[in-house]
């Protein structure tokens, strides 16, 4: 029994003398102040009024068939309107379809985008974490509401957020100055 005691004890003695560190980081702000973020949401705002551009231009043909129907429907017979009508109706659907596809690749594109850049946040604060002596380092969102109360001093929020935007790098090309080759002299 004093051998269970003085075993409780000695792990009680080590457990205190072990320092825990926790902070904690509102992510929300961090996704919203974040450069790879905000590059991304731009990225994503381009792409979708690019495909937006696209089909617009796919309409405007399909808009001219449906005016130049209304204009000559007085003119055609019963079964010639039915054949304009359906294969309009064809077009139409057709055009709805090649805007569902894209709304969705843009959706699935921006998904992607957004895991690889929590998961880009989570190995970063992995990283800080260590650095920084942390044990914890707990996250926070208006939806989650993981943390109810905490410590202003706690709150690592900004320090993150611009440890990270200075570690981060764009994944464009880097333009270098590139110097003229010496010419071998004879």
């Amino acid at each position: 029994m004093k051998k269970i005691a003085v075993v409780f004890s000695l792990m009680m003695l080590l457990t205190s003398c072990t320092q825990v560190k926790i902070a904690y980081v509102d992510l929300e702000e961090v996704m919203k102040e974040y450069e790879g973020s905000k590059k991304a949401e731009e990225e994503m705002k381009v792409q979708s009024e690019e495909m937006s551009r696209q089909l617009d231009q796919l309409a405007i043909p399909f808009q001219q068939k449906v005016q130049e129907y209304q204009q000559n429907q007085q003119n055609l017979s019963a079964s010639a309107k039915q054949e304009q009508e359906r294969e309009l109706m064809q077009e139409q659907q057709m055009i709805q379809q090649q805007q569902q596809m894209a709304q969705q690749q843009v959706q699935a594109e921006g998904q992607k985008k957004m895991e690889k850049i929590n998961s880009d946040i989570e190995t970063y604060l992995s990283v800080y974490a260590k650095s920084k002596g942390y044990t914890y380092i707990l996250g926070s969102s208006d939806q989650t509401k993981s943390i109810l109360y905490g410590e202003e001093s706690l709150d690592i929020t900004d320090e993150v957020i611009s440890s990270l935007n200075e570690n981060y790098v764009s994944e464009e090309p880097v333009q270098t100055a590139t110097t003229p080759e010496p010419v071998p002299v004879n």
